[in-house]
């Protein structure tokens, strides 16, 4: 690997380490809501090695690593650095390197899918591990695995095309074929995928590895548990085998029983007997049964949500990451939310399809403006829609929340590339209110509007399909639906979730320019007003985005020519979008040859008669394509816009990489129960603080 790719592999230095807090928020608590909020953390964080073994094989000793050298030590690096007898520099790579790995979970990042390695030399590592016996036996693990590979093996992806997965653990050899046969046929069966890894055994048969605590379970989603295959897999066998991860299910199920005991509600305490059964015995079904009591216990007091949620880093889009979520409910922001959503069936008909395409009522949901506790994962979202199960939102709703001390968790102040000086001072007196319109927008309205046109049984379907809709984009009846069985995920795949996300971004960039929904936000009177404060507010929502359009060629892989992140796809094809709008309304301007110079220039007279009506016809091209399981129309369009041309990604790309910031890693507190009370601590915004927090999770 030739010195200037390997740059962009290196770890941030240093990463920007900003601190969770929750403080004031978890202490106004009474001590029953602290108590059931303290296990339902520590069940979430009990999930941690199974996020990092579903990063890369040689994750989890990598953890053990940094948290053995910090206990050898007891967290003095300055004599751990003279009895090594290293450089202020090897050091400081060292907690970087450590830092950036634990708030990624993993050796590869949650925003990019890409490997990082460290920037201390090898030898330098090699005398750290030798400064105990335990760290040196951990190293010498890991040791090939720590810097860089192949090109391909420095992305997540699937196996067959060079690249590293852990979903598929201990095969080498399956192929990409095979895997979606597996998938098909599990969804023939009825067997939700989200809590399972598949491993290709020796003889050529499969084993698909359910997440339970226990290797025989009395609750079972379907009733047989071995299969012979069908072509094309003809003749191979497909067994169910569970335990996977079970020492870490095992302690999440006995944490939220214990979690239940102190529930503030029946909904809640449904919901975690539910979540018990479905980590306990390996049950989707239960899991989806936790779902429908979640969304049902309206505004709580402590907002919790766990289980294994996002498909994002499965290369086939079907199995999930562990991931848990315990907040406190901000109560003064969640009123400006409650307004929103209020405003939701007023506010869906603007967008570009006929209700013919739209739910046929819109299921109110709980938006809360959450301060987050616990975020257990890979990487901490600004906001989350869920459940992400097709039926539960079409019959039951979904939740909204907005993670606000993730939104507002401060770093340092700098130029932001790309902007020009001009622009400067708007971006940044208003950046964060227009991310917390568009968050709001993406996640209540974007995830939260449509309706999948289904047969939901045999003959059965959800529209009238003697008489079918008309679809917008061509003005014929529509021709397909999702049949009995299939669902978004399975008919989309691999591509789905970043196709979600820019269908969702796109709704934001419809909606943000109206004044009514910016004064929702506390933005202006409801009234026009370009160059007030609400004009303001608009101009940086669309600026912001053509930004993270720009900055998305961080996450794509040239050797590959492949996507990492589902989200910054999604919003290049939104910058192209903006480009394509036509009459200068959004351009890339440059003297310089090596773009050094380079800034965006967007006229916002423009965004009501160019950037909005972009976006609005390519907004219904997503939607009827996702509500009519038109893929290969779905499919032309999205990798069509987010292809990535030469000048992009041999001028523009470097430039990207030469000027990305480091993305933020979160400090989070942790919770002891000390005698009946539950305490709580912060560690401060550093790596020594954040390996800290790590280590005193002494259940994980």
């Amino acid at each position: 690997m030739d010195q200037t790719t390997l740059k962009q592999y290196l770890a941030d230095d240093p990463p920007t380490v900003v601190q969770l807090s929750i403080k004031p928020h978890f202490e106004a608590l009474n001590t029953k809501e602290q108590k059931y909020a303290h296990y339902i953390s520590r069940g979430s964080l009990s999930g941690t090695r199974i996020n990092l073994r579903q990063v890369s094989a040689e994750s989890e000793s990598i953890y053990d690593f940094i948290i053995a050298l910090h206990k050898s030590c007891n967290g003095d690096y300055k004599q751990l650095q003279t009895s090594a007898k290293l450089s202020d520099e090897d050091i400081r790579h060292y907690l970087s390197y450590a830092a950036q790995f634990l708030g990624n979970c993993g050796n590869y990042k949650s925003f990019g899918d890409s490997k990082f390695i460290p920037r201390l030399p090898k030898e330098s590592f090699a005398t750290l591990a030798k400064t105990s016996s335990g760290t040196e036996k951990l190293y010498d693990s890991f040791k090939n695995d720590l810097y860089e590979s192949s090109i391909s093996r420095m992305h997540l992806g699937f196996p067959d095309k060079g690249h590293v997965s852990t979903y598929y653990p201990d095969s080498p050899d399956v192929t990409t074929e095979e895997i979606n046969a597996t998938a098909e046929f599990l969804k023939e069966k009825k067997l939700l995928p989200e809590n399972t890894r598949l491993r290709k055994t020796s003889s050529g048969d499969f084993e698909v590895l359910i997440a339970s605590a226990v290797t025989d379970p009395k609750v079972r989603d379907v009733k047989d548990s071995e299969w012979t295959l069908p072509a094309p897999l003809e003749g191979k066998k497909l067994k169910l085998v569970f335990g996977d991860h079970q020492v870490e299910m095992g302690k999440i199920a006995e944490n939220l029983a214990k979690a239940q005991e102190f529930a503030l509600n029946d909904e809640e305490r449904a919901m975690q007997g539910e979540y018990v059964k479905a980590f306990h015995d390996g049950s989707m079904e239960a899991h989806k049964q936790s779902q429908r009591h979640w969304v049902k216990d309206m505004g709580p007091m402590v907002e919790a949500n766990v289980g294994f949620i996002e498909t994002y880093r499965d290369p086939s889009g079907l199995r999930g990451e562990w991931e848990g979520l315990v907040a406190m409910v901000n109560k003064e922001r969640t009123k400006a939310f409650a307004t929103l959503v209020e405003s939701a069936p007023s506010q869906i008909p603007k967008l570009p399809w006929s209700k013919d395409f739209e739910k046929d009522k819109f299921l109110s949901p709980d938006f809360s403006s959450l301060e987050v506790l616990t975020f257990a994962g890979a990487g901490i979202p600004a906001g989350i829609n869920i459940p992400n199960y097709d039926d539960i939102r079409q019959d039951y709703g979904f939740k909204n929340v907005s993670l606000g001390n993730v939104l507002s968790a401060a770093a340092p102040k700098e130029k932001i590339p790309f902007i020009k000086d001009s622009d400067q001072d708007v971006f940044d007196q208003y950046k964060d209110g227009a991310f917390e319109v568009q968050v709001g927008l993406h996640e209540l309205l974007g995830h939260g509007c449509g309706k999948l046109l289904q047969e939901t049984a045999p003959g059965k379907h959800n529209f009238d399909v003697q008489n079918p809709p008309v679809s917008p984009v061509d003005g014929k009846p529509i021709s397909t639906w999702y049949k009995p069985g299939e669902t978004w995920g399975s008919v989309f795949g691999g591509m789905g979730p970043s196709y979600e996300e820019c269908r969702a971004e796109c709704v934001a960039m419809s909606l943000c320019p109206l004044y009514d929904i910016l004064e929702i936000f506390g933005f202006g009177n409801g009234k026009e007003d370009l160059n007030g404060v609400a004009g303001d507010v608009m101009y940086v929502c669309y600026l912001q985005m053509a930004r993270a359009g720009i900055a998305a060629l961080q996450f794509w892989d040239p050797n590959a020519r492949k996507w990492g992140q589902a989200h910054m796809q999604a919003r290049y094809a939104i910058l192209q979008v903006f480009l394509s709008a036509g009459k200068e309304f959004c351009e890339l301007q440059h003297k310089s040859d090596d773009l050094s110079d380079l800034t965006i220039h967007l006229d916002r007279t423009k965004i009501e008669t160019h950037g909005r009506p972009a976006v609005n016809k390519f907004l219904q091209k997503l939607h009827v394509y996702k509500a009519t399981a038109d893929l290969k129309n779905g499919r032309e369009l999205y990798e069509g816009v987010t292809h990535v041309g030469e000048w992009w990604a041999e001028k523009l790309r470097p430039e990207v990489l030469r000027q990305a910031k480091p993305r933020k890693v979160f400090v989070q507190a942790n919770t002891f129960l000390v005698g009946e009370k539950v305490e709580l601590r912060e560690y401060e915004a550093s790596p020594q603080g954040l390996i800290r927090s790590f280590v005193e999770r002494e259940y994980v």
